[in-house]
């Protein structure tokens, strides 16, 4: 069914987690870090910041400096951590020789701008890493070239991030799913349909994983933590964020996708009015369906099962008697939620497998469900506190949060192998859909109601 944004009630613990990740001891001391010593279950938030900032013998591991920057913004806004860590480079400049410690800050300002280009639509950001760059670049000519590229990079980003955000709002007011229009009569014959635009499955599972592709491009791995940012009863900090609904705008605007091309796939069943054209619709959106799979399109793959099972589709009993829905069925046990999606999850793991091992980025291709995974995401968030008792960061739990994060990032890089078609993708963005109301005026036109439920809900929808 389509997928609204995450409330407790939907959810079901993902397996293999435990809520009970949370290490109660004393934190590390000053000086551990995930590179000289045992991984950090918790530790103050002045100990993690120190183990961020480089020295000159020392650079954090990679994954250190993603988990905290993606964690750290729950307890510290990103343009104040940036500030910390400016006091901190400037008090290591003063012990340590500007040519071994400027390539690693510089390291550490590349990382951040790269992986977190958000961060810095704040001024206060800019101004903080513009202080840096000021105190270090002076010392060698190599260092103002190196950090004019950082900045030229992040510029770019940010435009792209703009344009990509004004897209967005264009997609949202042409299409017409985001209007729930209350129908008294049959609704409106739709002049053009799917198999007028494109009658080749596999083409069409092409372009819904561009669609994807570029919806996944955008989010950034900040709004996964954003989006379930609440008040810690352990933390005495305020919410670092006042502006949440545009800090989670990508992330949004790929639920809607989804929901948009489940309601697609359910209009475009329920619009012919001839029950042979309606189960070569359904045959057809089986087709499709099977070629999101062997592409690892699983989102695309889930919005047309669940378009195909919402209730105005599933009681055109008649239609389906006349489609061959053998491969149908496969295809939804593969979805099937039973055992927390266990052969779903299977099967993403072979995807997730061969994606590593590919050799083009056909083969590379993983789009997961994304319901699920934030749906995963939120638990791990529900079934840990932030801090512990003792005031310390479960940096733990951020660990593993990191590691669902950091997963999705490195499938949401992946350059779309196929090449667009411009008339299929503004169908799909663009093509009038039903309400819901709208598909059930539809269905029983096409199929009359059968018992009394259905004939009081024709009646009070006419």
């Amino acid at each position: 069914m389509p997928q609204t944004a995450c409330s407790g009630t939907m959810f079901t613990t993902p397996s293999g987690f435990s809520p009970h990740l949370a290490c109660e001891g004393p934190g590390p001391g000053p000086g551990a870090c995930l590179a000289d010593g045992p991984p950090i279950t918790s530790a103050s938030l002045d100990t993690l910041i120190q183990n961020l900032v480089p020295t000159a013998d020392y650079y954090p591991e990679k994954a250190y400096v993603f988990t905290f920057l993606l964690s750290a913004r729950l307890f510290i806004p990103p343009p104040e951590l940036l500030a910390r860590v400016c006091e901190l480079c400037i008090k290591q400049q003063q012990l340590d020789q500007i040519r071994k410690f400027g390539p690693k800050i510089l390291q550490l300002l590349t990382e951040w701008t790269e992986t977190f280009p958000s961060d810095f639509r704040d001024e206060k950001m800019v101004g903080h890493l513009k202080d840096i760059i000021h105190r270090i670049a002076p010392c060698d000519e190599a260092y103002w070239k190196t950090l004019n590229q950082v900045l030229q990079k992040l510029s770019q980003r940010l435009s792209l991030m703009s344009q990509g955000e004004e897209s967005i709002v264009k997609v949202s007011l042409n299409a017409s799913s985001d209007k729930l229009v209350a129908f008294k009569t049959k609704p409106p014959p739709i002049q053009k349909d799917i198999l007028s635009i494109c009658n080749d499955p596999y083409t069409l599972a092409q372009q819904l994983t561009h669609v994807e592709l570029e919806h996944l491009s955008r989010i950034g791995p900040e709004e996964f933590v954003q989006a379930f940012v609440q008040k810690d009863p352990l933390d005495g900090t305020q919410p670092c964020f006042s502006d949440q609904k545009k800090k989670t705008s990508n992330l949004e605007a790929y639920v809607r996708w989804f929901n948009r091309l489940c309601y697609l796939v359910a209009t475009e069943i329920c619009m012919p009015a001839k029950k042979k054209q309606r189960a070569q619709v359904i045959e057809f959106f089986i087709d499709v369906a099977r070629e999101c799979f062997n592409i690892g399109n699983f989102n695309s793959l889930m919005a047309i099962i669940s378009g195909m099972n919402m209730s105005p589709v599933s009681r055109l009993k008649k239609t389906w008697s006349k489609a061959k829905t053998a491969k149908f069925f496969i295809l939804e046990h593969q979805m099937d939620p039973t055992g927390n999606f266990y052969n779903y999850r299977t099967a993403l793991r072979g995807a997730a497998h061969r994606s590593q091992t590919a050799n083009s980025n056909r083969e590379r291709i993983v789009i997961p469900f994304f319901s699920l995974l934030i749906k995963d995401i939120y638990f791990l968030n529900e079934g840990c506190a932030n801090r512990l008792p003792n005031g310390h960061v479960n940096f733990e739990k951020f660990v593993e949060l990191a590691r669902q994060v950091g997963e999705f990032m490195t499938w949401k890089q992946v350059e779309c192998p196929f090449e667009e078609d411009r008339a299929i993708l503004h169908y799909l963005h663009t093509a009038p859909i039903f309400s819901e109301d709208g598909l059930y005026l539809a269905s029983y036109e096409s199929e009359s109601p059968e018992n009394q439920v259905e004939k009081d809900r024709w009646k009070a929808l006419r």
